[in-house]
This record gives C-alpha cells, sequence and structure tokens, in this order.
C-alpha cells in the first residue's frame, strides 16, 4: 500500500510539473501592451526616460522597476531538504516552489538562481555581480559551514537584505514557539536546560536565536551523530565550537534525564519514549526533523501527557513551519527598503508571532480544523500558515524593526495604511482554497460519485484517498472502472464499486428493493408506480441521491459526464429543498489575485422575480459567511441606479433592491448596477458617492438570469485562467452538488471538499 501510494506521488508530481507550460512559474507583464503606443513606452523610445532618471539617482530603480518587490531564491544544490547535495540544475524545482511561496503568501516575485559553483568567492562574486537585479537575495539549500560564510561575507558586500532561510527560518518560528510554550508552563527562559539533536546550519542558527531570546549558553547541550558537541573534539567546524562544552554525556539518552527542553533537527526517530519521561516536569519537545520526527507527535504525548510537543508536520498541533516567516520577513523588509534582514528584525519577526498565537483566532482559521475553538494553550502555541492575519502581523513587525534599528531607506508613515495595502496584497483567496481541503480532513465524510466511469475522476478520487480528504464510493460498471484503473495505473484499495444496474449479492440487491420502497413514497403521488420506481433506482444519480437520503453516504457528487438536469431533477425529488428555502440556487466562487469573487445563479434558475432574486441572495450570502468573510453584494445588470428607468432586469434587480435593503438595512449591499460599478470603487465612488458599497469592491454579485450568470463565469474562467470551484448547489437539505463537464482533476478535488464541508455541517 505504502509502495504504491509513493509510486503514484512520484508520478502525479512528474505530471504535475511537466503539464503544460513546464514548471511552476511564468513572468506576465503588468502594464497594458495593447497597442504600439503601449509597446513604445515599455520599450524604445519611451523606456529612455525612467533609464535617465535611474542613472540621475540610482534609488529610482525603485520607483520605475519591479526592483522593490523582486527577490533571488538562489542556490548551489548542496543541500536540498531531503535530498543532500544533488547539484544546482536538479535543485530548480525547490527553487521554483520556493519562488511560488513567496507570491502565494506575500505577493513577492522572485527569479531562482542556480549557480553551478561550490567555490565561496565564486559564488559571492557572482550574486554580489546581480544586485542591481534584486530587492532582496533569499539564499537556499548551501551545505555547512559554507552557508555561513556565504551569508555573512554578502551581508557584509550588498546593500539589500540577505538572508538564508534554511537557517533563519526555523530559528525565528522556533524561538515564538519556545517563548510561548515556556509562558504556558510558567517556567523561566533564563533557567531551562536545553538538549539539542543536531549540530548542522539550522540547529546552530536556531541556538543563536535562542540565546538572544534568553536562553543562557552554559544550559544548552548539543550533540551530533558523533556525540556531545564538546571541547575534547577534534572534528569540529569553527560554528560547532562556538557551542562546545565541558564533554558531560556518553549519549543523549543520558543527557535528556532532567532536561526541560529537547530541540530536535536531525534524524527520524530517535528519540524514545524513555528519554521523554526521564525529563523534567512539562518538558517541551520540538521534533523538526522532516518529514519524520525524531519523536513522533503521539508518541511524544503517550510517554508524557504532560508535555507540549512542536515538529514539522501540518498533520499535528504546532507546526514549526518555515512559511510561518521567510515571506513576510522579506515583505516587510522590501517595503521599506531595508539594507539588510538583521537581528532586531528577526526578533522583531519572532516576538510578533508569538504575539500572534496569544490573540482570539478568526473562525476563517477555526473553519479549516474543523470549527474546533483554537486558542492559546499546550495544542496551540504556533499560528497556522492559513491565518490571514501573518501578513498584517509580521511584515509591520519586520518593517518597524527595520525603522528603528536605522536600516530602513523609505520609513513607512501610515501604518494604517500600510495595513491595508498588505490585505490587499492577497485578499482571501489564497488561503480559501487550504481551508476547504484542511476542514474537509478533519471529518472525513463517505462521498459517493455518481458517475465514476471517467479517467479524471478517478484520478481526482485517487487524490482524495491519498490526501484523505473524504472517504469515496463509486458508482458505475465494475469491469469499466477496473479496466480504467489498471490502464492509467490508479489504485484505490478499499474504495468500494457498485453498479446499481447489475447488484452484487444479496446485500446490493436488498439495497435497491429498500431504495426502491423509499422512492416509491416519495414519488407514488407524482405519477410513478412501484415497479417504475424500482427501475428509477438503477439509475446512478437516483441511487446515489438515495444512499444520502438513507444516511449510507454523507454527499454525492455527480455531473461530470451527465448533463446538469439529470443529476439535479433526482437531487431535488428524493432529498429536496430545506423547508426555509423558496428556491435552491447554484454558485460558483472564482479565485481571483484580489480575493474569491462569488457569482450566483449560475446553473439552476431561468426566469425570477424581484423575491427570487432576494432569497437567492440571501442563500449565497449565508455560505461566503461560511468562509469568514463577509460579503460585499452588487445586484448587476446593465443599469446603474436607475439610469435605465423601464429596463426589464434593471426594474427587476432594482426592486430587488429594494427588498433586500428593508430587510437587511444593515448589510454591505447594492444595486442595480453594472459589473464593473462593482469591481471598481474609485469609479463607483466618483459617480455613486451614495453606494452602500462605500470604497470597497464588490466580493459577491448576483446576476438577474442563469443565462448572464452562467456566461459570466464560464468566459472569465476561459479567458483569464482564473481558478473556479463549482458549481456549488445552495439549499438542499443535503450535501450534493453536480460537476460541470469537463472539469479538471483540481476542481473535482475542490469540490469533494465543498461537498464534504456541507455535509459536516448539515450534520
Amino acid at each position: 500500500m505504502k509502495e504504491t501510494k509513493q509510486n503514484s506521488l512520484k508520478k502525479a508530481a512528474l505530471e504535475y510539473h511537466e503539464a503544460g507550460r513546464p514548471g511552476k512559474i511564468e513572468v506576465i507583464p503588468t502594464k497594458e501592451t495593447a497597442n504600439q503606443r503601449d509597446l513604445s513606452l515599455a520599450y524604445s523610445p519611451g523606456v529612455a526616460e525612467p533609464c535617465l532618471q535611474i542613472a540621475k539617482n540610482i534609488e529610482d530603480a525603485y520607483r520605475y522597476t519591479t526592483k522593490g518587490n523582486l527577490v533571488a531564491v538562489i542556490t548551489n544544490g548542496t543541500a536540498v531538504l531531503g535530498l543532500g547535495n544533488i547539484g544546482p540544475a536538479a535543485s530548480k524545482p525547490v527553487m521554483e516552489g520556493k519562488g511560488l511561496l513567496f507570491k502565494i503568501y506575500a505577493d513577492i516575485d522572485c527569479f531562482d538562481l542556480e549557480l553551478n559553483t561550490t567555490d565561496v568567492d565564486e559564488f559571492v562574486r557572482t550574486v554580489k555581480l546581480l544586485e542591481p537585479t534584486f530587492g532582496g537575495v533569499n539564499l537556499e539549500d548551501i551545505a555547512a559551514p559554507h552557508c555561513f560564510t556565504i551569508e555573512e561575507r554578502l551581508k557584509q558586500e550588498l546593500n539589500i537584505p540577505v538572508m538564508h532561510d534554511d537557517q533563519h527560518g526555523t530559528a525565528i518560528i522556533s524561538a515564538a514557539a519556545l517563548l510561548n510554550a515556556l509562558e504556558i508552563v510558567k517556567k523561566e527562559i533564563s533557567d531551562v536546560r536545553v538538549i539539542v539533536s543536531g549540530a548542522g546550519a539550522a540547529a546552530i542558527s536556531c541556538i543563536r536565536m535562542w540565546l538572544k531570546i534568553g536562553v543562557r549558553k552554559e544550559n544548552i547541550i548539543m550533540f551530533d551523530i558523533a556525540g556531545q558537541i564538546s571541547t575534547d573534539r577534534n572534528d569540529l567546524s569553527p560554528y560547532q565550537k562556538e557551542f562546545a562544552n565541558q564533554p558531560m554525556y556518553s549519549n543523549i539518552s543520558e543527557a535528556m534525564t532532567g532536561a526541560d527542553v529537547f530541540l530536535g533537527l536531525s534524524a527520524g526517530n530517535i528519540i524514545s519514549k524513555d528519554m521523554v519521561r526521564s525529563m523534567a516536569k512539562d518538558p517541551i519537545v520540538f521534533a523538526l526533523a522532516n518529514p519524520t520526527p525524531e519523536i513522533s507527535y503521539n508518541d511524544a504525548r503517550s510517554a508524557r501527557p504532560d508535555c507540549l510537543v512542536a515538529t514539522g508536520r501540518s498533520d499535528y498541533p504546532n507546526q514549526v513551519n518555515n512559511v510561518l516567516g521567510f515571506p513576510y520577513i522579506f515583505r516587510g523588509a522590501l517595503d521599506v527598503r531595508a539594507t539588510e534582514i538583521n537581528e532586531e528584525m528577526k526578533l522583531g519577526a519572532a516576538y510578533a508571532l508569538a504575539e500572534l498565537a496569544k490573540k482570539p483566532v478568526p473562525d476563517l482559521v477555526n473553519m479549516a480544523y474543523n470549527d474546533i475553538d483554537l486558542r492559546f494553550g499546550r495544542d496551540y502555541f504556533i499560528p497556522k500558515p492559513v491565518d490571514p492575519r501573518l501578513i498584517t502581523t509580521l511584515a509591520p513587525a519586520v518593517a518597524k524593526a527595520a525603522m528603528d534599528s536605522g536600516v530602513a531607506k523609505n520609513p513607512i508613515k501610515d501604518w494604517d495604511q500600510y495595513t491595508a495595502e498588505l490585505d490587499m496584497r492577497l485578499g482571501t483567496g489564497h488561503s480559501l482554497s487550504k481551508v476547504i481541503e484542511n476542514k474537509a480532513k478533519q471529518d472525513l465524510k463517505r462521498i459517493v460519485f455518481a458517475d465514476a466511469e471517467n479517467v479524471s475522476l478517478l484520478k481526482a478520487v485517487q487524490v482524495i484517498v491519498e490526501e484523505k480528504i473524504a472517504l469515496p464510493i463509486l458508482l458505475g460498471k465494475k469491469p469499466i472502472i477496473q479496466q480504467m484503473m489498471k490502464d492509467y495505473n490508479i489504485n484505490l484499495p478499499g474504495v468500494p464499486i457498485i453498479d446499481p444496474k447489475q447488484p452484487d449479492g444479496k446485500k446490493e440487491e436488498a439495497k435497491i428493493e429498500e431504495y426502491g420502497k423509499i422512492l416509491y413514497r416519495k414519488r407514488m403521488r407524482k405519477g410513478l408506480t412501484h415497479e417504475e420506481c424500482l427501475d428509477h433506482v438503477r439509475y446512478r444519480s437516483h441511487y446515489g441521491a438515495l444512499m444520502i437520503e438513507n444516511g449510507d453516504a454523507d454527499g454525492m457528487i455527480g455531473g461530470l459526464t451527465k448533463k446538469f438536469p439529470t443529476t439535479v431533477r433526482p437531487a431535488l425529488q428524493i432529498v429536496g429543498a430545506r423547508p426555509d428555502v423558496k428556491k435552491v440556487a447554484g454558485m460558483h466562487i472564482l479565485m481571483t489575485k484580489n480575493g474569491p469573487v462569488f457569482i450566483a445563479d449560475t446553473t439552476i434558475n431561468h426566469h425570477l422575480n424581484a423575491h427570487d432574486i432576494s432569497n437567492i441572495t440571501e442563500l449565497v450570502a449565508a455560505e461566503v459567511r461560511r468562509f469568514d468573510i463577509e460579503p460585499r453584494i452588487a445586484l448587476i445588470t446593465y443599469s446603474n441606479f436607475g439610469s435605465v428607468p423601464n429596463g426589464e432586469s434593471a426594474v427587476l434587480m432594482r426592486e430587488a433592491t429594494r427588498i433586500l435593503h428593508e430587510k437587511h438595512p444593515d448589510w454591505m449591499l447594492d444595486g442595480e448596477m453594472q459589473a464593473h460599478m462593482a469591481l471598481n470603487p474609485e469609479i463607483r465612488k466618483s459617480f455613486y458617492p451614495f453606494s452602500k458599497l462605500k470604497d470597497l469592491r464588490a466580493n459577491t454579485l448576483i446576476f438577474p438570469n442563469l443565462s448572464s450568470a452562467n456566461i459570466a463565469y464560464n468566459m472569465l474562467g476561459s479567458i483569464s485562467d482564473t481558478d473556479i470551484i463549482g458549481p456549488i448547489l445552495l439549499g438542499l437539505k443535503k450535501s450534493i452538488h453536480v460537476l460541470q463537464l469537463g472539469a479538471s482533476v483540481r476542481q473535482i478535488v475542490d469540490m469533494v471538499g465543498i461537498a464534504a464541508i456541507h455535509a459536516q455541517n448539515q450534520k
């Protein structure tokens, strides 16, 4: 099983990197290039003007070029995480991935540079020559001790921020975690005895940072594979000698007796339960080796229920993850044009991260972890990576530390405006998909797939199984599905396959009879006989809906190869709408750079009156709030606030707006208006300053009919390459959703997450 999963992941990873445009990143224009005038401004002759300005004042490069938002991710591939010295070319996928994280978490653009040299002087000289290009340098995956020397020299010789994230990222996050863990157990940082497993770049940087927050050097005992880092050894690097003590312990097990803190940055499964049992009261265990910790979270907690545990893994509490640090540290450094990333800035990030964990957790984050009430304590002393407040907490802290320490060339004057700008960079779209998947994983639901005879769907189901997003049930002809799985090397152990037309054994035959009776009770006064109901049960969409109605499944996904009504009609007939819902509706989520945009009704209702529009808007608003997003609703048509007095859809949306204003006077909702007026607050404010949307961009668009909404989301998704989640059915008693024809594997997985969340909420 494990070997098959690993093979599947390898294949999927190669396909992911190869598909379409190879790699993970691209360069796109940020200015208009539609005509000759645009091009003459972008290049010759217009480009000469910014060049001349920069020649007069080199700082103007930040005004007229990308320099101020451009970071170089640089390596020589000598110490790639988990892979070792694989060389510069082989390290490029990792560096592209790091650039991707910079972009999605902090809106920082990156070029990855893989240098074919292990010579320190040559490496430093090359990076130094590139200084005019970049606003900052992120060093990555460089083997010790060269990583120390390279970073030290570049910090001295460059006038832009430089940081080796492998060293300082873990150091900053672990320092924040240590501060909070000690506060929880009420221990003084100057008194605790610390045992360290590992003496590489990350471990040394962590301990250097821990010294700055108050740990005493004489209380630290460090081990590597050869034993204690002690003064009697002659094989230590200059950086290891910094932490050499008198030889005291023959092994790490002996040293851990009575210790307050364990820090592991070494290898998996080298710490036993007995070692943890021997530690002092309320021990703190940071087992940070990846992917396998020095001791697992569960083993540490079972050995000592009073211990506080952090790992590098996302599937347990208190993940020490570098993504909590580096994007926001560089964001703050770039925004004030810092000449370096100094110790004050790193400490500023650590203290800000520690304080963030003590603040009330947003519902969006709680939702990602199954609506649990996350609060500061033993199971939550480090913020979660999906927390949208990270950028607005850490970047200002780093920027302020740069200003206070005198390395900021462009100090921030208006902190409220700066925070608002940070919010605008990412919206909430970057975290919404993560929230959906994380929440689905917290309480696995049985999701039945009505159209399983499809390769894309089976590939998606494999992802769902491997990532533990849901418990799938497949409907279709077993021989066809099994042959597809064989042809495409898809492995789905334990996933049931049911063919309603050819029941396998008495148990499945009995289900046909049981479901036939349920359907007959629901439809006997709608013209169906018992025999006709038995025939209908053998259709997959009916069978799947009956599984849910009978409690044999929690949610259903259909429609990938069938027309929309084929799935929706049985869902309405068998499951039906909630008692409080007058109109079931369909909604899509467009994941734009400025955050998600919710569009409705995209799939169900052709002819609507003003009350129907009002009811659908209420359904959509409730769904938007489910994601901890306050809806800013615009009722869209071709008219702006009565500019077309008698147009049919203009009058419809005008009346719907009136109804909604009466029912919900405090909602941020307005209409009727054109789409560009909803999405461009500057234009709207200049022409219609009275709008209840004020100076904010609408994030929820309600259309007057199915045709306009459906055309809008399909067109936007196709011409702008926008990620789309949907259609999401709103208003049914239970969780049933219909894929659009030709949905991709990613779209199917997203919809399964939505289906699982709806099933959780209905529970």
